[in-house]
């Protein structure tokens, strides 16, 4: 078997040009992402009662179920609740055909992250050891102002090589966005090899790009990692 490199020399810049749907779908799920995790994971530390179960139990269900059928069950459950909504306060707007499915995308992958970093967060604030709180309440911080300063700082650290982890996950993940006909890299590349049936030269281009995007994600948090580690050893000085 010879592989077709006229074929990849073509279909190359048809991936590149589809490689920033996969960054900017990643990058606006981890923002999203990020303080509602959080708050999760506060209150499934602090909180008890019926709040702190239903956060566990939608963790459980999304760490529970493959990613592809809730990405299959969401995206045909979210048009047709949106158009209820839509219909019912009488607006006249077609949701099956004006809505991007990169934004039904964006939710659920959104979804999907939050209860993971959750998890993440949920671990790191706990390895963070509970006098750190109650020294910043007694030098007169509020408890706002001890997680900004003092917590959320030496848990970002403990979190960090989980939080790289998730990131390369997603970015993988993404992947799967392709069956919600949205044009990553992955849709990009079936389009490109449909064509003349060269799906071997297509899926290693793709494989290619996913190496380099994802060893960049890691080499950018190891860097990150090493500037903000001195809270760790602050942390454990304290």
């Amino acid at each position: 078997m010879e592989l077709d490199f006229s074929f990849m020399q073509h279909a190359l810049p048809f991936l590149l040009k589809a490689l920033p749907v996969t960054i900017f779908l990643t990058a606006v799920v981890l923002l999203l992402s990020l303080v509602p995790a959080f708050l999760m994971a506060e209150k499934r530390i602090d909180a008890k009662g019926p709040l702190e179960k239903m956060i566990t139990l939608y963790v459980s269900f999304i760490r529970g179920t493959p990613l592809v059928l809730q990405i299959l069950l969401m995206y045909t459950l979210l048009p047709s609740l949106l158009n209820a909504f839509v219909k019912s306060v009488g607006i006249q707007f077609d949701v099956f055909q004006g809505v991007n499915p990169l934004w039904y995308a964006v939710i659920v992958f959104t979804l999907n992250t939050i209860a993971l970093l959750s998890e993440v967060f949920r671990s790191a604030i706990q390895s963070v050891s509970k006098g750190q709180m109650e020294a910043g309440l007694t030098i007169g911080l509020t408890k706002f102002q001890t997680n900004v300063q003092v917590i959320i700082p030496q848990a970002l650290t403990s979190a960090l090589p989980n939080i790289c982890n998730l990131t390369v996950n997603l970015i993988k993940g993404t992947s799967l966005a392709f069956f919600m006909g949205i044009k990553d890299i992955m849709a990009a590349a079936k389009i490109q090899a449909a064509y003349g049936y060269n799906y071997i030269e297509a899926y290693l281009e793709v494989f290619i790009l996913y190496i380099i995007v994802c060893t960049v994600v890691q080499v950018a948090y190891h860097i990150f990692e090493k500037h903000v580690g001195f809270y760790r050893t602050a942390g454990e000085e304290g």
